[in-house]
């Protein structure tokens, strides 16, 4: 079985359909396998509770390998007069009724397992393109039990919307984020690694969503279970989880009204995990990680601004307001209504020259800064005060 090539959702469910045991495992059971897997944690090692032969597969085979086979095992929970595979591709189709889905493309094409192999292969490639297979492929990842939780509630009331994906991410970076803000000592990578935690989700709300309101939304035990296990990953991304993030599992644990030894429980799974892994797998807060993301992607910010120079010059030097902006960003901070604007400003710029429509696409302003920062290098007449003109 190839999942890099077509047909391997066929191949695959033959051989499970001659040994499916797993889907007689409890559900509490079928979810610690997931967790030993990697599926939770984003970092697919193995595959799930031995379904079939891991043989040579890569991280990202894995992982659409975990996505089916944990969607199948749901299903067998639950099985109803539609079929497997067109009860997936209902889901997706129902949870992605707006002009924006990332799978706009694919949808109302006929039912078949190559369609679902289609919609799979967007899933766990989202974004691939801005973030150059580093960060957020490995975040996205770990989100990915959000659309299994989603397909769950489908499969069961035959209805689910798509605002219930954006509102559990947004749970998750809220979460996530207070992890990180109750660390004791902050690394200088810290700031950048919640700023690429916000851009790695598949939906960008607007609203923001505060620690009651988060933990007052999850009302199921899998979900609050799930929860549990991406702030302890969280808390281990520095390969130690101090008092003050202790402290704050306990009480993220008591406020979601969780038994004490299922916090320890998680504690020591991801504690087990990460130690077993070390040398396969890269580490959430691994200062490589972040730090790889931004060498990437300057690199990348660096080619576009010099194969578009001519036409973004000419567009920036027709933007006043935004080069008063640009100039005093070089030796000022600047407050919070003028970074909005200058944001503003650019991706209109962006929007008239296609080759950086990159952007433009969610996440794509994170790049924002990294492009700022060449902007002097074009414009040495306007940034440069004491130059003398021939």
């Amino acid at each position: 079985m190839n999942p890099s090539a077509s047909g391997w959702i066929k191949k695959l469910l033959k051989v499970v359909s001659e040994d499916d045991a797993f889907v007689s495992l409890p559900v509490k059971t079928f979810y610690s396998e997931l967790k030993k897997s990697g599926f939770i944690y984003g970092s697919n090692v193995a595959v799930v509770n031995n379904a079939v032969e891991k043989g040579d597969l890569t991280d990202e085979e894995l992982s659409k390998v975990n996505l089916l086979l944990t969607f199948y095992y749901f299903y067998k929970q639950k099985p109803n007069q539609e079929k497997f595979v067109d009860s997936v591709v209902s889901f997706y189709s129902f949870i992605n009724k707006s002009k924006t889905s990332i799978f706009d493309s694919l949808l109302g094409k006929k039912k078949s397992s190559a369609l679902l192999e289609d919609i799979i292969n967007k899933r766990v490639h989202i974004d691939d393109n801005i973030f150059t297979k580093n960060f957020n492929y490995f975040i996205t990842n770990a989100l990915l039990f959000v659309d299994v939780l989603a397909y769950q509630k489908f499969i069961r009331t035959h209805k689910v919307s798509e605002t219930y994906l954006q509102q559990f991410e947004a749970v998750i970076e809220t979460i996530a984020i207070e992890v990180f803000e109750s660390k004791h000592e902050k690394s200088k990578y810290d700031d950048s690694l919640i700023r690429l935690f916000e851009a790695s989700k598949r939906y960008n709300s607007k609203s923001s969503l505060t620690y009651k309101g988060a933990v007052l939304s999850v009302k199921q035990p899998l979900e609050k279970q799930y929860l549990v296990d991406i702030a302890c990953m969280a808390s281990w991304s520095d390969k130690v989880i101090d008092k003050e993030e202790l402290d704050f599992l306990i009480k993220l644990s008591n406020d979601l009204h969780l038994n004490d030894s299922i916090i320890k429980q998680s504690i020591a799974d991801v504690n087990t995990f990460y130690t077993v892994n070390e040398n396969n797998i890269a580490l959430l807060g691994s200062k490589n990680m972040v730090q790889s993301f931004y060498d990437n992607s300057s690199k990348m910010v660096s080619k576009l601004i010099s194969r578009n120079s001519k036409r973004l010059l000419k567009e920036l030097r027709e933007s006043k307001e935004l080069m008063v902006l640009l100039k005093q960003s070089t030796y000022r901070e600047l407050t919070d209504d003028e970074k909005r604007d200058m944001q503003d400003q650019l991706l209109d710029i962006f929007k008239s020259i296609p080759s950086l429509a990159i952007f433009m696409l969610p996440g794509g302003a994170i790049l924002l800064p990294l492009f700022v920062k060449f902007i002097p290098k074009m414009l040495p007449s306007a940034f440069d005060e004491n130059r003398i003109e021939d």
